[in-house]
């Protein structure tokens, strides 16, 4: 089977790669390098270097793929409001032109990797895939657009899909494995360590006023590596004859900020300066997931996913650098 990982070099890319790897694929890579890097790959993977506004170099890659995995987007929330044209054009435009030359060159399967953003302000704490989808920023428009062309396409070209709703994804391969940061992360996390490491004087938690137990917003945390090995799970649900599907992949385990960065002074033992600043507008109080669809339909179960875990391969990753 060939298969090919478009963003394969990113963040949660590289971890896909690795995942499939271990399952004894040698998937080949698509990716223009922009927040991704060759370091996060192993040496024996194919990387070819090239953006999916590039229909010539997409059509090159795509020939001969039987599945594709969909990681390549935009995704900085804040920005997608601003520059709604870029999201636009990198994440529909872009992914349009990976649905028409997989039709034209014969892939049979696509995983899409969606995100929570498509649901908006959430009418209760605990999201499953029917609740109403009702973006609140731009980003997750494009995210919530791409799944419906996909259903069409499956509809008109039968081209089948997964399109993975991800709560909040963190964490590093715990074997140490994938060596390259985030570029300008924007998540809890990332920003935890950079604190802790002093390039950060000191980190805002955004409002102390929520109706959760310590006043901080609680988020459904998932490991990357959790993530990565659903993907290969969906293409085994695929190629075994699986139907189209949207899952949701988190823990459906609440952990709020203040909770995190407590954890996070803990494990690595630096004060990590915090204060609390207004709250965003449009953040939850509380969002979590239900995914008792990825375990029935894909027998997925996240193992790593664990605070502690969470925190201390963030940390090593962190550190290594």
């Amino acid at each position: 089977m060939n298969i090919l990982v478009i963003g394969g070099a990113g963040y949660i890319g590289s971890h896909v790669v690795l995942s499939l790897r271990e399952r004894g694929f040698r998937p080949q890579v698509f990716d223009n390098l922009s927040t991704g890097t060759r370091e996060n790959l192993a040496p024996d993977i194919p990387l070819i270097i090239g953006d999916i506004l590039d229909t010539e170099a997409l059509t090159k890659a795509l020939t001969g793929i039987d599945v594709v995995v969909h990681l390549a987007a935009k995704k900085a929330v804040g920005e997608s409001m601003i520059y709604p044209e870029k999201y636009a054009r990198n994440n529909i435009t872009g992914t349009l032109n990976v649905l028409n030359i997989a039709a034209q060159t014969g892939v049979k399967h696509i995983v899409f990797s969606s995100s929570a953003a498509v649901y908006g302000m959430p009418e209760t704490p605990v999201l499953t895939e029917q609740c109403p989808t009702n973006p609140i920023n731009f980003y997750g428009f494009t995210k919530l657009e791409i799944e419906r062309c996909l259903s069409w396409y499956d509809r008109l070209k039968g081209i089948t899909f997964v399109a993975l709703r991800y709560f909040n994804a963190v964490g590093y391969d715990p074997q140490g494995r994938i060596h390259g940061l985030e570029k300008n992360p924007q998540n809890l996390l990332p920003i935890v360590m950079e604190t802790a490491l002093g390039y950060r004087p000191c980190m805002h938690i955004f409002g102390n006023d929520y109706p959760t137990p310590d006043g901080t917003c609680i988020r459904d945390y998932v490991h990357v590596s959790d993530l990565a090995d659903a993907h290969v799970q969906a293409i085994d649900y695929l190629t075994n004859g699986g139907i189209s599907q949207v899952l949701n992949l988190g823990t459906g385990r609440g952990i709020s900020v203040l909770e995190m960065i407590t954890a996070a002074r803990r494990i690595t033992g630096c004060p990590i300066p915090a204060d609390f600043a207004p709250r965003r507008s449009g953040d939850p109080a509380i969002l979590t997931a239900d995914s008792t669809a990825a375990h029935t339909l894909l027998s997925w179960t996240p193992t790593l996913s664990d605070p502690d875990t969470l925190i201390q391969t963030t940390w090593q990753a962190y550190r290594n650098q």
